[in-house]
C-alpha cells in the first residue's frame, strides 16, 4: 500500500475487535490471550501452522463456535450477546466462502445462491430471481449454468458460485477460507482478480485464511500470524517476512523452495 492508503487504513474504524481470547478443548489450549482487530476496507489474512487455531478463530468470528473466554466484537457488538435479532443482523452483513465451496449438492446453482435471499422471508420470487442472476453475472457465471447441479460444475465454477452465494445479501464483511485451494495456477490467478474486483466494487472488508503464497501476496493488506496460541505479529507482508520467529522463517523458506521447484519445471 502507498503511504496515503496506509494512513487511511490505520484511521479506518475496526469492523472486528478480538480481545484476550481463550479457547480450550478439555485440557488442550488452542488460544491464550489472543487479540486482533480488522479494519474497515482491508483484506487481513490469517496464517499459522497446523493446529494453530486459524479455522477455529474464523468460526468464532462467524459465530459458529464460542470461545472459552475473551470478547469477539463484530460491527461494535458482541458476537455472543444472546440477542437473536442483533445476531441475525450481524449475519446479514457478513458472507462466507468455505474451503471447498460447501454448495448444497441437492440444490441447483440458482437455488444455492437464492437460499440466503429466501431465508429473509421478505422478498418475492421475481425479486429473488433478478438478484440471483445479478450475483451470478458478477462472478461470470452464464445464465445457462443457473440450473446445473454442483456435481456438474468445474472446481473454478464451484468457487465462483460459492462467492455469488456469499455476496447474495450484499455483505460488508466477507470471510474466505482457502479461497484458491484446489485451483490450478491460471484459475487461481483469475479468482484472485475476481476477489479484488469485488472488494473494489462493493467496498468489502475481507478476512482470509490461506496457505498459498501467491494468494497471500496478491490479496493481503495485512497478515496476522498465529503461533504460540496467540497472534505473534500483524502487519504488511514486508514486515511479517522480517519478523524473527521460527514458524515465519520456515513458512517463507518452504514457500520459496516451492516456487524455485515450480520455476525449474517450466
Amino acid at each position: 500500500m502507498s503511504e496515503l492508503s496506509d494512513k487511511l487504513m490505520n484511521d479506518a474504524p475496526c469492523i472486528i475487535e478480538i480481545e484476550d481470547l481463550q479457547t480450550r478443548f478439555g485440557q488442550h489450549i488452542v488460544h491464550q490471550d489472543l487479540s486482533l482487530d480488522v479494519r474497515q476496507g482491508e483484506i487481513l489474512t490469517l496464517i499459522g501452522g497446523s493446529g494453530s487455531g486459524k479455522t477455529t478463530l474464523l468460526r468464532q468470528m462467524l459465530g459458529l463456535e464460542t470461545p472459552t473466554a475473551g470478547t469477539v466484537k463484530i460491527f461494535g457488538s458482541s458476537r455472543y450477546n444472546g440477542n437473536l435479532a442483533l445476531n441475525k443482523s450481524i449475519r446479514s452483513r457478513t458472507g462466507v466462502l468455505f474451503q471447498q465451496g460447501a454448495l448444497f449438492s441437492a440444490l441447483t446453482v440458482y437455488d444455492n445462491v437464492a437460499l440466503p435471499l429466501r431465508e429473509l422471508r421478505i422478498l418475492d420470487e421475481k425479486t429473488i430471481h433478478d438478484l440471483v442472476m445479478v450475483k451470478l453475472n458478477m462472478v461470470a457465471i452464464e445464465p445457462e449454468h443457473a440450473h446445473k447441479m454442483p456435481a456438474n460444475l468445474s472446481g473454478g465454477m464451484i468457487k465462483r458460485v460459492s462467492l455469488a452465494r456469499a455476496l447474495a445479501l450484499d455483505p460488508e464483511l466477507l470471510f474466505l477460507d482457502e479461497p484458491t485451494a484446489g485451483l490450478d495456477p491460471e484459475l487461481s490467478e483469475s479468482f484472485v482478480q475476481l476477489i479484488l474486483d469485488m472488494r473494489r466494487e462493493l467496498g468489502l472488508t475481507i478476512v482470509m485464511v490461506t496457505h498459498d503464497i501467491d494468494t497471500l501476496a496478491a490479496l493481503s493488506d495485512r497478515i496476522a500470524v498465529l503461533a504460540d496460541r496467540r497472534v505473534i505479529a500483524a502487519g504488511a507482508l514486508e514486515e511479517i517476512y522480517r519478523y524473527p520467529h521460527p514458524f515465519i522463517t520456515n513458512f517463507f523458506k518452504t514457500m520459496h523452495k516451492k516456487h524455485q521447484l515450480n520455476d525449474n519445471r517450466k
